[in-house]
């Protein structure tokens, strides 16, 4: 019998595939353990979970799973569109913002075209390029910061997207508002610029890129439920950009694509801002307390702003699997090109600090 690969899309042929942080249960049946005993510092969730009222408003959502989805998502995109000061022709709604990534994907790339990111950002960037059959830059960052001009330099005619995930993950690190407009006045206007802003909400002063959408900018803006909010599990996003581009992605957009459950969590999500302060309260207290120990402990580390530090072990896959066996999952970077890094969530102080004394433990054991 033949190979599938002699008719399947040959670029997906050597595409490695995400990997996502190691799952608790995963974990918990390797080592014989309970799940509640394993300590997961690995996919930048927020460990407070979702807010109460999106529990409730799932809840009352459960007695209409019998029932499709609000396809187009009105009530949520209204809210959204009331919060950012659009009207809901410039908002999509994804299955994270990881979907629109793809949307975005269906609608530029064709076999041959490019896009073009930082050397260590977020990894789904080239794996959806690859996907069409586009090629991706990766632009150094030796610093650990985006190179914005080395952005600039490296687009070519073939350019069509531009990602910048800010903050960045997995570095933590932020671009700020004048280098992004020194950016963006330097773009071609036809090339779209994507702005992911998955940890948005984190920030004291986040920079304003909304602002080039209401200019008319070929710009989307990416947010996502998956973290401050702490919906990760129901996995959804939207984006934000002018009605003409945002036409264009829903074209792409499977019908139904994200749930009335989502869909209800999410927006009653919106409404408490209490929880969003406490998230954002525990997770400067946490990262703080881990930047602080890091530095006690003499390990390199870039300071973060968001729910998240990169820290240099040496030996990040090492660490890594030596953590698992004090029952701590924390997330190793060799696809980023970061093997000597681990990158650690914040989690409640209790996780925090069991991650801090496992670690020690590791590294006390570890040759010198």
């Amino acid at each position: 019998m033949s190979s599938i690969w002699d008719i399947a899309n040959p670029q997906l042929r050597d595409l490695a595939v995400y990997e996502p942080g190691k799952p608790i249960e995963e974990t918990a049946r390797e080592l014989g353990a309970e799940a509640d005993q394993i300590v997961k510092l690995a996919s930048n969730e927020n460990p407070l979970g979702p807010s109460p009222k999106a529990l409730a408003a799932m809840r009352a959502a459960l007695d209409s799973a019998h029932r499709y989805p609000d396809g187009g998502g009105f009530y949520l995109r209204e809210a959204l569109a009331k919060k950012l000061g659009f009207a809901r022709d410039h908002l999509i709604l994804g299955a994270g913002s990881n979907e629109i990534i793809e949307f975005l994907g269906h609608a530029f790339l064709d076999r041959g075209d490019e896009i073009v990111t930082s050397e260590h950002a977020f990894v789904v960037y080239k794996l959806v390029a690859a996907v069409f059959g586009a090629r991706t830059i990766e632009v150094p960052s030796p610093d650990l910061q985006h190179d914005l001009d080395g952005i600039i330099s490296a687009i070519t005619p073939k350019t069509r997207l531009i990602f910048i995930a800010n903050p960045n993950n997995p570095t933590g690190t932020l671009a700020g508002q004048d280098e992004i407009d020194r950016f963006m006045e330097r773009v071609p206007p036809e090339i779209a610029v994507v702005f992911d802003e998955a940890y948005f909400e984190y920030l004291d002063d986040p920079p304003d890129t909304l602002r080039f959408i209401r200019a008319g900018r070929n710009v989307a803006t990416l947010r996502t439920f998956s973290k401050i909010q702490g919906l990760a599990n129901l996995r959804i996003g939207y984006g934000i950009a002018r009605p003409e581009l945002i036409e264009v992605l829903h074209k792409t957009r499977q019908p139904f694509n994200v749930s009335g459950l989502a869909q209800a969590a999410a927006l009653a999500g919106l409404e408490d801002d209490a929880h969003l302060r406490e998230t954002k309260r525990m997770t400067v207290e946490g990262r703080d307390y881990l930047q602080k120990e890091f530095a006690a402990l003499n390990l390199q580390f870039v300071p973060s702003v968001a729910n998240f530090v990169l820290v240099n072990v040496g030996v990040g896959a090492k660490i890594f699997r030596a953590l698992l066996e004090h029952r701590v999952i924390v997330r190793a970077l060799k696809g980023y090109n970061l093997a000597p890094w681990v990158r650690i969530s914040v989690g409640t102080m209790e996780q925090n600090r069991r991650c801090i004394a496992a670690l020690k433990e590791v590294l006390a054991s570890w040759p010198a």
